[in-house]
């Protein structure tokens, strides 16, 4: 599917503010409301936007300790397995393969540091996972929740 400038606008604009108007975000990239929708609807088919989501902050909800902690795996594990066993635990909020020494990165959300350290014992607990190479988050500098400029 072609996307051209106007699509990733649009995106943009649903990714800063997922229940914009089709009016409000029609004003910004210069399209009917009634274009805009058609253009979402397609987007939507074609499985470019895949859902819409609330964005909830995590201290809102006391899950304010984080956690970015590298799997070391045994022997052939697959991506499959490691996204498997990541779905498992609730504090995983991002699980992803990746190039260097280890074979994913898990990122953890927990209530404090004992929440984490059991999430943590569970994560390696996993049948696959041979050692774990943990970096607690100290602040949040910069978080963006999607793609490309929304001017």
């Amino acid at each position: 599917m072609q996307i051209d400038a106007v699509d990733q606008r649009i995106i943009a604009l649903l990714v800063a503010d997922a229940r914009a108007s089709y009016a409000d975000i029609g004003t910004r990239v210069s399209l009917s409301a009634p274009a805009v929708k058609r253009r979402v609807d397609r987007l939507r088919a074609t499985g470019v936007i895949r859902g819409f989501t609330a964005v909830v902050d995590p201290a809102a909800v006391g899950w304010t300790t984080e956690a970015f902690v590298e799997l070391f795996c045994a022997g052939r594990t697959t991506p499959a397995q490691i996204g498997a066993a990541a779905r498992r635990h609730p504090e995983v909020v991002g699980a992803y393969t990746v190039s260097g020494e280890a074979d994913a990165l898990v990122h953890l959300r927990a209530a404090d540091i004992s929440h984490l350290e059991e999430a943590l014992e569970r994560l390696r607990a996993e049948g696959f996972v041979t050692s774990t190479r943990s970096t607690i988050v100290l602040s949040r500098l910069v978080e963006s929740p999607g793609v490309g400029p929304s001017s």
